[in-house]
């Protein structure tokens, strides 16, 4: 398997590296090109599984010597028992799809916690761009334009806390990061991404 050098991660896939237990099972939705499954097989010894839409990207995995398999996360996860990994990773891909809450429904029953990492529509310098320039931002972790961005949905840290709270799903733990590691202060304004751990529904 093709190694990645630790040195180099980015924050995000560095706080997930952290939470992940070692030899833990785990499954990542939209799981891209698999950098961040080759790094957990890596230094967290995990027993991976991934699932992608994309064909190049999939090849890509393959490449890596990952278990990555072609289907739609939007279609269910039938495939799977109830409460068949560990974790179930969703890192900047539950704001691309159309219904995060079949989704998220859907990763809660085969995994037994929940990593969602999301996008900072409210970061700071994307507030600036639209307030001075009028026009959508593009930021280090929003780098697409209008035209030809993946993302459905556009949200804020404090829109996923509220909508968490809304759904009664419950938050375990909560990272907040930019470029320079992790934030501390006013993370809905000076954070570009968010790491949330998630352990399902309160009863």
């Amino acid at each position: 398997m093709t190694k990645t050098s630790i040195d180099t991660i980015s924050p995000d896939y560095r706080t997930i590296l952290e939470i992940v237990g070692p030899a833990s099972s785990v499954l990542d939705l939209g799981c891209g090109t698999g950098e961040l499954l080759s790094l957990l097989v890596q230094e967290k010894n995990v027993k991976a599984q991934g699932i992608e839409i994309d064909d190049k990207a999939i090849f890509e995995c393959v490449a890596k010597g990952l278990s990555v398999f072609h289907d739609d996360i939007e279609t269910g996860l039938p495939e799977y028992g109830d409460k068949s990994f560990n974790y179930v990773i969703l890192n900047q891909s539950l704001q691309q799809v159309k219904r995060p809450d079949k989704v998220l429904q859907e990763a809660f029953r085969v995994g037994s916690r929940v990593i969602v990492g999301i996008p900072n529509f409210a970061y700071i310098s994307a507030r600036f761009q639209i307030f001075f320039k009028g026009k959508v931002p593009v930021t280090p972790s929003l780098p697409f334009e209008w035209h030809n961005t993946p993302n459905l949905h556009f949200l804020s840290l404090l829109d996923f806390i509220d909508y968490c709270e809304k759904q009664k799903i419950v938050i375990e733990d909560s990272y907040f990061m930019n470029g320079q590691g992790k934030v501390r202060l006013f993370p809905n304004l000076f954070a570009q991404t968010g790491i949330f751990v998630l352990s399902g529904y309160m009863r």
